[in-house]
């Protein structure tokens, strides 16, 4: 695959790169066949395909980076998004931290936000084809200066000289990313589309990553965010960052705040830090709910947010918090509740077409009901717009109705 690659970085490569940048899907063959009366077949497919895989990138890179960065298929899809690699790489400089050993580096992209922030890195992969895509992404970037890429396996690396060691394992099966190895996976660890919730199924296992760890001065490993809390060691701060409203990663940082845990929201950042409180009183529906961002969910720190809301839950296992005033909170979206109806799809949909609700958001916590199965049953019709929650209210299947509050 490296022979494939090489290629693109020669300047006939690069001059059909920018020739065949932004090509509509709809119109490859046609382009793939002018191009290849000069140009080597092989050499034409690899140029549109890294124009797909630039484009794909944009969501996670941005526009500019994206396009002139490499990728490869897997790459896209693992590598970190840039928010969140510029959060963390900023949060390593706060620290104190002047160096780093990128461990399963990947394409590049934590080693190119550290890098930004200043910090000299170290990165590792065993991967040729990662390795030629992350230095010739460092080359890409001007960043080559701050980044050596160094294909190796992470496990013989001598990373005694850094100031702090950041890890990405594998978290899938296969050929995937930063570690580039096959894992096996124990005991039902592996989900559907091949991700590893198994932690020790990680490529290399996060045990040895722990190990690693302990040894460094400052050391960050990323982990999928649904790791259990009883897998998290004791000797690290748990952290579980989201971006826009999305759960992204979760992080164990090691040489920070043993037995912390915070919910980072990007934008911002934001962090919620663990107070260690109770879980929230169960109480009756009030005027307000609020629906607590998926990083905080996580990370377990409902509770926080209820304290902070002087809410209660509406069910002992439902993350929905109620109120009966409304407070401004960055860790969750507020509803107002207008309705609180047990759940009977034929009165909801009475109640729609009263209402003239034509936008209907379904939101489901706690329920069998598939939103677009309750959307084709109701049939929305009409100007007007609302929100409904299909959950539990003290176990008992209930439907609240609601518009969200202004967020400003």
């Amino acid at each position: 695959m490296t022979d494939l690659f090489t290629p693109l970085l020669t300047p006939e490569g690069r001059a059909l790169l920018d020739e065949v940048r932004g090509t509509d899907p709809a119109r490859e063959l046609a382009v793939a066949t002018r191009l290849r009366r000069d140009h080597p077949a092989e050499l034409v497919s690899a140029a549109l395909g890294q124009a797909r895989l630039r484009q794909r990138a944009v969501a996670k890179f941005g526009a500019e980076d994206a396009g002139r960065m490499f990728f490869t298929p897997h790459g896209v899809e693992q590598s970190t998004r840039a928010s969140v690699a510029a959060y963390r790489a900023g949060r390593l400089r706060e620290l104190g931290v002047g160096s780093v050993a990128d461990l399963c580096c990947g394409i590049g992209g934590d080693a190119l936000a550290m890098a930004r922030a200043g910090i000299r890195v170290l990165a590792v992969d065993r991967d040729p084809l990662t390795v030629a895509v992350a230095r010739a992404n460092a080359e890409a970037l001007g960043l080559d200066g701050l980044i050596e890429v160094r294909q190796a396996d992470v496990t013989e690396v001598d990373v005694s000289s850094y100031d702090a060691v950041f890890v990405d394992p594998a978290r899938r099966g296969g050929h995937a990313g930063g570690a580039a190895r096959s894992a096996s996976v124990r005991g039902g660890g592996r989900a559907t589309g091949g991700r590893i919730f198994d932690p020790e199924a990680y490529s290399p296992p996060l045990s040895w990553a722990v190990e690693s760890a302990l040894r460094a001065r400052i050391a960050a490993l990323k982990v999928a965010p649904g790791i259990p809390h009883e897998a998290v060691p004791g000797a690290a701060e748990a952290e579980w960052v989201s971006d826009g409203g999305d759960v992204k990663e979760a992080v164990l940082w090691f040489g920070t705040a043993p037995g912390a845990v915070r919910a980072t929201l990007l934008p911002g950042p934001r962090s919620l830090r663990g107070r260690g409180l109770p879980d929230p009183e169960v109480r009756p529906v009030g005027r307000y709910l609020y629906e607590p961002d998926g990083a905080v969910i996580r990370a377990h720190l409902v509770a926080e947010v209820a304290d902070g809301l002087d809410g209660g839950l509406l069910d002992p296992t439902i993350a929905y918090v109620t109120t009966d005033e409304a407070r401004p909170t960055p860790y969750a979206t507020g509803y107002e509740i207008t309705d609180h109806l047990p759940f009977n799809v034929k009165k909801l949909k009475a109640l729609l077409r009263e209402r003239r609700v034509g936008t209907l958001t379904v939101k489901k916590r706690g329920s069998a009901v598939e939103p677009e199965e309750l959307r084709r049953k109701v049939k929305p019709q009409g100007p007007g717009a609302a929100t409904v929650f299909l959950t539990r209210v003290a176990g008992a299947p209930a439907m609240l109705i609601g518009r969200p509050l202004d967020r400003r």
